[in-house]
């Protein structure tokens, strides 16, 4: 299976900039999984599609100002000779990172550009006053990601929300604004940790899911830190041979039995987001049950999957030959997934982060 067969033209104008004001006034194409027909509607709608009963499971996970803003300390960084003219903008030049996932009380896994030139023991320093940050460069990854070691501090996460950005994703072509804060973040997010958010779930008002729980349908919450593992473009031509980067997820005990108790009861399990969909498919996976507890995951979804959980689910459009987009398409089959798709770009619907949404049911 190849990387291009899930690749499709979508038009730069369809990329949506901006949210819209109205969370719950996005466009929703639904897709029926068995017919492979589809038809236009409207994300305030979303809550008919359900049925008491059902399970709607959410990302709970908080996105927090991963993206930040810098320079080099000088300390263990390659020194310029005088006579080179770049020596005199040497250490003065804009280092960006993108903290990905939290390894441990002080390290991070990162990617950081400008890549080439920063190596393992330069020190970079964010911010200029008593309250900057500073980490020293410790590893580096197979693909050019970097370990990164702040030095302690106590505050650490409020300096990092003062002098941190919404990390947007780079197909946004402006620089963050203090809304993004609010908007680029779930309604019912909780647990800090995600560089990008679960965005199946931005569409969500207190009011539709208020309109959800009168159905009788049971909301529950997962966690999966969104980092790599969801948003990292796949390297191979050959599908098979790519591996995803490792995400960490949690699943209480509650959540986990009313999630047991819908499959035992022959219930609907509907996952908003392609997280919520990994998250459960991995914690079934042998005994098809889910298994309570932390853990991670670099679960890799494509056509030929067999899901053991999830029975409708709701997202976003995706990116071309991403990883995302085969979890789909393993969901509803290639090729409805792909004249969907076709119809979304022709409708002229809003694609990615801030744009509409797909159920697939």
């Amino acid at each position: 299976m190849l990387v291009s067969d899930f690749d499709f033209h979508l038009p730069e104008e369809l990329i949506a900039q901006e949210p819209l004001a109205d969370r719950a006034a996005s466009r929703m194409l639904v897709l029926n999984r068995q017919t492979g027909s589809f038809s236009d509607d409207q994300f305030r709608n979303f809550p008919e599609h359900l049925h008491p009963g059902d399970v709607l499971v959410l990302n709970n996970s908080r996105v927090f100002p991963a993206r930040l803003f810098g320079h080099r300390s000088g300390e263990h960084a390659q020194q310029l000779s005088p006579r080179n003219p770049a020596s005199r903008e040497f250490l003065k030049g804009r280092v960006e990172v993108l903290l990905t996932r939290q390894l441990g009380n002080n390290e991070w896994e990162a990617l950081v550009r400008p890549g080439r030139k920063l190596g393992i023991g330069e020190v970079l320093r964010f911010g200029e006053d008593a309250g900057a940050l500073e980490a020293e460069i410790i590893g580096r990854g197979q693909y050019g990601e970097r370990k990164l070691r702040f030095h302690p501090q106590p505050d650490f996460f409020e300096r990092l929300e003062r002098l941190g950005h919404v990390p947007l994703p780079p197909y946004i072509s402006r620089e963050d604004r203090s809304s993004d804060r609010e908007r680029y973040q779930t309604v019912f997010a909780r647990d800090r940790g995600s560089t990008a958010a679960p965005t199946a779930g931005l569409h969500f008002t207190p009011e539709i899911l208020k309109q959800i729980r009168a159905k009788g349908v049971e909301i529950v919450e997962v966690t999966l830190h969104v980092g790599l593992g969801t948003f990292q473009p796949l390297r191979e031509e050959i599908v098979e041979k790519n591996a995803l980067h490792i995400e960490s997820y949690e699943i209480d005990d509650a959540s986990a039995d009313a999630l047991n108790r819908t499959l035992s009861g022959h219930r609907r399990v509907v996952a908003v987001g392609t997280t919520v969909v990994r998250t459960l498919e991995h914690a079934a996976r042998g005994t098809g049950k889910i298994i309570a507890g932390k853990s991670e995951t670099n679960i890799f979804i494509y056509p030929g999957f067999e899901f053991r959980v999830v029975n409708a689910m709701l997202t976003n459009f995706h990116l071309p030959r991403s990883s995302l987009l085969m979890l789909v398409s393993a969901f509803a089959g290639r090729e409805p997934v792909r004249k969907a798709y076709e119809h979304a770009v022709a409708a002229q619907y809003r694609f990615f982060s801030y744009g509409d949404c797909m159920l697939v049911e």
